[in-house]
């Protein structure tokens, strides 16, 4: 690839939703390799975890940090967070498929509006990068929470239309469930098993798998590399959810409680549709923009087409995770101490 490395220790970086599970690893990866950062602001509107937080990221070990309080969904705030931010990281979302079911003006606001008060802040202001995080339910999405983040998806890619002159790219990052991420299965698993039953939505259901090691490894990539107005998705293992329950409790029944409204039997993170748009290199896949130069973003990529019907879904991959593999991601990311039973 022909970027030149950007020393992030050199730049003011912008993290949205900063005290969620990917905020605090991200904010711990950095600190960890430029603890000297100019500036690492994070920015959410949780004032409790915020001050939870940063009792272990304070300024008088990382003389970068801040605390920004605020919302998404306030652009004048996050306009004035966005003054002298070099790098935005936009994290914050409302992501609960149930409770999109239910409260969907409230994900359009912060989901779909949010993303805009992201770009318009961007473009008012001196930012040079910003990488979006997606989900895999914003691919053919059945539910309000993939479609807003579909929409927030398509609004990224299109602000490098608009972005006139700037020096400005904006990216998106697409993946599936973070392992052991606040609300996931294997921690709701692992609290339950001590009842001997798993309650289990479908016996036949399959998820995407990446840790939150790799997802922010993902982010540092597209920081680094992103020509703008990619989605890059990874290329990572899937997993049953019989393979989860019999890695953490294997002496537990499971019954099916069947599947909740708006969620797949299977996820996709690239459609049939995308395949024509997308080229696949090293580590992950890059859809691009429909009216791209194709031979520019393969150049810089050294990547290649995806074949022709490609599609990229939980039950089509050609990883697959085994009870035992589950079991010592589940001790390397989730729980050190962890035993099946």
């Amino acid at each position: 690839m022909t970027r030149s490395t950007i020393d992030m220790e050199n730049y003011s970086i912008l993290i949205t939703g900063g005290t969620g599970s990917f905020g605090k690893k991200f904010v711990g990866t950095i600190l960890n390799k430029y603890p000297k950062i100019k500036r690492l602001v994070i920015y959410s509107r949780d004032e409790l975890k915020q001050f939870e937080m940063s009792q272990t990221f304070n300024k008088n070990k990382y003389p970068g940090i801040r605390y920004f309080l605020g919302d998404v969904r306030d652009a004048d705030r996050f306009r004035r967070a966005c003054d002298g931010i070099d790098i935005i990281v936009h994290a914050a979302a409302l992501k609960q498929v149930p409770a999109a079911e239910y409260n969907p003006d409230e994900f359009i606001k912060t989901n779909i509006q949010g993303a805009q008060n992201i770009i318009y802040g961007a473009l008012e202001s001196d930012v040079k990068i910003v990488v979006a995080l997606s989900t895999d339910k914003a691919a053919a999405p059945i539910n309000l929470y993939g479609a807003t983040k579909l929409v927030s998806d398509k609004l990224f890619v299109a602000a490098n239309n608009i972005k006139g002159y700037r020096d400005l790219r904006f990216s998106v990052v697409r993946y599936g469930n973070v392992m052991g991420s606040r609300g996931s299965v294997i921690p709701f698993f692992m609290n339950q098993r001590h009842n001997g039953i798993l309650p289990v939505t479908h016996k036949d259901m399959t998820r995407f798998n990446i840790s939150l090691e790799e997802s922010v490894e993902m982010v540092e990539f597209t920081i680094q590399q992103a020509m703008g107005g990619e989605i890059l998705v990874p290329k990572i293992p899937s997993y049953t959810i019989e393979t989860v329950a019999e890695a953490i409790a294997p002496n537990c029944k499971t019954e099916e409680i069947g599947i909740r409204p708006g969620e797949k039997l299977h996820e996709e993170m690239i459609t049939l549709s995308d395949a024509v748009h997308t080229i696949e290199f090293e580590k992950y896949f890059a859809i691009l923009p429909s009216d791209a130069d194709k031979t520019k973003y393969m150049k810089h990529y050294k990547g290649k087409e995806v074949n022709p019907g490609f599609h990229y879904s939980s039950d089509n991959n050609d990883r697959w995770i085994t009870v035992e593999e589950m079991r010592d991601l589940i001790k390397k990311n989730v729980d050190p101490d962890f035993n099946p039973v």
